[in-house]
C-alpha cells in the first residue's frame, strides 16, 4: 500500500478529491458512473487513508462504496477539519481547498478507521431514523389533540396518528424480519436485550447506530458515544467536567434503560447513582455516569460474547 492520502469534499452534486503527496486534484459529479470511475482511481493508487468530513448523510453512501472496495475511509467532523484548517493557516473555503485541506489532515493526523455499514446495514439504520422521526410526529399530534375542539380537526388529528401508527407498525416489523433472518444480528440483539430494561427497539439503536459496540475499549466507546466527561482545566484553575459531540440518538435510546436500572432492578447503578447524589452531583450528572457504566457494561458483553449478569457491574 502507498502512502498517499486522500481528502474528498463532498457536496450535494460534486466531490472534490484532491490527492498528496501527487498533489492530483479532481471534481468529480456526485452520480453513479463518475463514482466507480472515482473509485477505481483509487483502487489503482491504494491510498494508506481516506478521509472525508460528515456532511449530513451525503458522505455514508460514499463510505460504504470505499469499505466495500476495500479501501480505507474515514468519515471526520467537520469542526476537526476547520480547527485544523485554522491550524495551517488556510482560513480561505473552497470546495477545492477544503478537498485539499482534509488530504492534509489525513496525512497529518491520520484519523483512525472505523467499522462502515453494509449496504443493507445503512439501510436499516436508517429506517430506525425514521421510526424515531414518527414517534416523534406522532407526539406531536396526541399532544395537539388535548388542545383540540372543533370536531373536524379531531378527526384529521386522530387519522394522522393512526396513519402514523401503521408506518412504525410496518418498520417494526421489518426490523423484526431482518434481525432474525441474520444469526448475527439476532444474536447481538439477543445479548443486548438480556439487560434488564432493555427492549427489541434499543437493541436496534444500538446495532445499527453503534456497529463499534464490542470492538472498542471502555474508553473508546464512552468517548464515541458521548458519556466521557471532558477536563476544562488550565494552570490552577479546576473547570466543570462536561460532555460533548458523540451519538445523541444513542444517548436518547438509552435514557429511559437507564432511569429503569437506577430506580429498580439493578443494585450496584443504584447504589452508585445515590453516592453521586449523595456527594453532591446533580441528577442529569449522575444520569450520565451511570449511563457510561452501562454502555461499558453492554461493550464488554458484546466482546465477550456473553449474556448479562451483575458479575458485570
Amino acid at each position: 500500500m502507498s502512502e498517499s492520502f486522500v481528502g474528498i469534499d463532498i457536496s450535494k452534486n460534486n466531490l472534490d478529491v484532491h490527492i498528496l503527496p501527487d498533489d492530483f486534484r479532481k471534481t468529480y459529479a456526485y452520480e453513479e458512473q463518475a463514482v466507480k470511475e472515482l473509485i477505481k482511481k483509487l483502487k489503482q493508487i491504494a491510498p494508506q487513508l481516506i478521509v472525508m468530513e460528515a456532511t449530513g448523510g451525503y458522505e455514508i453512501s460514499i463510505a460504504v462504496q470505499l469499505a466495500t472496495a476495500g479501501l480505507n475511509a474515514a468519515i471526520v467532523n467537520p469542526r476537526q477539519i476547520r480547527d485544523y484548517a485554522r491550524a495551517i493557516g488556510k482560513l480561505a473555503k473552497t470546495d477545492t481547498l477544503d478537498a485539499y485541506v482534509i488530504a492534509r489532515f489525513a496525512q497529518d493526523v491520520k484519523p483512525e478507521v472505523r467499522i462502515q455499514l453494509t449496504v443493507k446495514e445503512l439501510e436499516l439504520k436508517e429506517l430506525v431514523a425514521r421510526r424515531q422521526q414518527l414517534i416523534d410526529m406522532r407526539t406531536a399530534e396526541k399532544n395537539r389533540l388535548t388542545r383540540a375542539h372543533a370536531p373536524r380537526v379531531i378527526m384529521g388529528i386522530r387519522n394522522i396518528i393512526l396513519a402514523l401508527d401503521a408506518q412504525i407498525k410496518a418498520i417494526d416489523k421489518e426490523l423484526k424480519n431482518e434481525i432474525k433472518n441474520n444469526p448475527a444480528w439476532n444474536k447481538k440483539v439477543a445479548l443486548i436485550t438480556s439487560v434488564p430494561g432493555i427492549g427489541p427497539t434499543t437493541a436496534q439503536v444500538l446495532l445499527f447506530c453503534l456497529p463499534e459496540l464490542g470492538t472498542l475499549n471502555r474508553q473508546q466507546i464512552a468517548a464515541l458515544v458521548g458519556v466521557a466527561p471532558l477536563n476544562r482545566d488550565s494552570g490552577i484553575m479546576r473547570g466543570k467536567r462536561t460532555i460533548a459531540g458523540g451519538r445523541a440518538q444513542v444517548r436518547k435510546a438509552l435514557h429511559m434503560p437507564i432511569l429503569s436500572a437506577v430506580t429498580q432492578w439493578n443494585p450496584r447503578l443504584i447504589s452508585f447513582y445515590n453516592r453521586l447524589i449523595a456527594n453532591g452531583k446533580k441528577h442529569k450528572t449522575a444520569l450520565t455516569a451511570c449511563m457510561r457504566k452501562l454502555l461499558v457494561i453492554l461493550n464488554t458483553m458484546l466482546k465477550n460474547n456473553s449474556a448479562y449478569s451483575l458479575e458485570f457491574c
